[in-house]
């Protein structure tokens, strides 16, 4: 719901906030070429589209492909070089952008010049997502457990715990051991609830800067603007995708909102460009309100993926205690997180 909100309101409010007055100067009235900026659009919406859909749906259907199990090593590995992708758009692409509108000399020195306000929402939007990382996830704990263990009198606390330990036998050694079926299913219902807050946080931090790029694409006449956006996009979108997709077929969902999310996910971009082409006659890049929305949601959209990478996706991934006994699978980790991270930065002199 809190997704749909967003969306609705980048489509329906943004294109009038940006088209409200006229701004300080024209950037690409030495570069317009409509017909061709119009067919790399669609070339855009095509390939981004496509890109998009395959990027999330790999983790998802690789469930029944053994090699991209999210069990198996390549899929830490996978999700590490993801996570580098996710980290560098955050901190390489939508930060700098960020900064670049709220200290425009389109805007008043006061305030936008006299505070850093894109790190500082970045940093508020961090927080936020912690918060909501926590609140989130004690409040389903919370639930799943009053649901999973009604209790009403001490005698029924006995029974339930006696009814939870099991007997282990080892055939090896003739051992056994004492456990508690109620902790090992309340510890993989914790580690589902967070997976599903993690993919959900995820890609409402994704979204709202896909929406952004998208119309900024669409509005453009500029072919040499559009071209290299179109290359980096579809690289980013998709290695975005897997890492998204990684943590939706973690999450356990079911096939509805696994589906929702993937549209979801797969349409924001070529839906922002088509929303740009429509208003492209009246947008104007260099409008005060657009530069102060752009860059106010773009600070937001960076401080939820600097932190969803970081916290969420790699310290996850990389203190788990699989990849802490396994040299070969860190190394691995550490080198696709790297070249993930680097491709990503490299993209950034192209756009």
């Amino acid at each position: 719901m809190t997704k749909l909100i967003v969306l609705y309101f980048f489509l329906i409010v943004l294109p009038f906030l940006v088209s409200a007055e006229c701004g300080c100067g024209e950037t690409e009235a030495q570069d317009r070429d409509k017909t061709k900026a119009l067919q790399l659009k669609l070339v855009a919406i095509t390939s981004i589209l496509v890109a998009s859909a395959i990027g999330v749906s790999l983790p998802i259907l690789g469930k029944k492909i053994p090699t991209l199990r999210p069990e198996n090593d390549i899929f830490f590995m996978i999700k590490a070089f993801a996570a580098g992708v996710i980290l560098a758009t955050g901190f390489i692409h939508i930060l700098p952008e960020a900064f670049e509108s709220l200290t425009s000399p389109c805007l008043g020195r006061n305030p936008w010049g006299d505070f850093p306000f894109a790190g500082f929402v970045a940093m508020l939007s961090a927080l936020a997502t912690m918060m909501i990382d926590t609140f989130a996830t004690s409040f389903y704990e919370r639930a799943h457990f009053n649901k999973a263990l009604p209790v009403k009198d001490d005698s029924h606390v006995q029974g339930a715990a006696h009814e939870g330990h099991v007997h282990v036998h080892t055939h090896a050694t003739h051992g056994h051991a004492h456990g508690s079926a109620f902790v090992s299913e309340d510890i993989s219902s914790v580690e589902l609830v967070r997976h599903r807050v993690i993919s959900q946080v995820l890609e409402l931090g994704i979204v709202v800067h896909s929406v952004i790029i998208g119309i900024s694409l669409g509005a453009s006449y500029s072919p040499t603007t559009i071209k290299p956006l179109v290359a980096a996009l579809t690289f980013h979108q998709f290695f975005e995708g897997m890492g998204l997709g990684g943590c939706i077929s973690q999450a356990k969902f079911k096939s509805k909102s696994i589906v929702t999310m993937v549209l979801f996910f797969s349409l924001t971009t070529p839906v922002g460009i088509g929303i740009g082409m429509g208003i492209s006659s009246v947008y104007n890049e260099n409008n005060p309100t657009a530069l102060i929305v752009e860059g106010i949601f773009n600070s937001a959209s960076a401080g939820i993926l600097i932190y969803m990478a970081l916290v969420d996706l790699l310290a996850a991934d990389f203190m788990n205690p699989r990849m802490q006994s396994n040299l070969r699978l860190q190394l691995g980790a550490n080198i696709s997180l790297l070249l993930g991270s680097g491709s990503m930065s490299l993209l950034a002199k192209w756009a």
